[in-house]
């Protein structure tokens, strides 16, 4: 399993996320779905995650929800 890394800017702070490829794809689909940059979705499923779940977990799952 290859995970590609990238680094975002959440809440003024810089912050690296690993996922595999396919979620990223997901994820970048979402935000184009609903006119947005990548790095504002990812901002806000950090910003409503639960503070014990680990912000790729939650870019994961959103990611399976919002049907990528």
């Amino acid at each position: 399993m290859t995970l590609e890394k990238r680094s975002l800017s959440l809440s003024g702070h810089r912050t690296s996320v690993a996922l595999e490829p396919e979620f990223w794809a997901a994820l970048e689909a979402a935000a184009a779905r609903r006119g947005v940059a990548l790095g504002t979705l990812v901002g806000e499923v950090d910003a409503s995650r639960d503070p014990e779940r680990p912000l790729a977990s939650a870019l994961r799952v959103f990611a399976l929800i919002a049907g990528g």
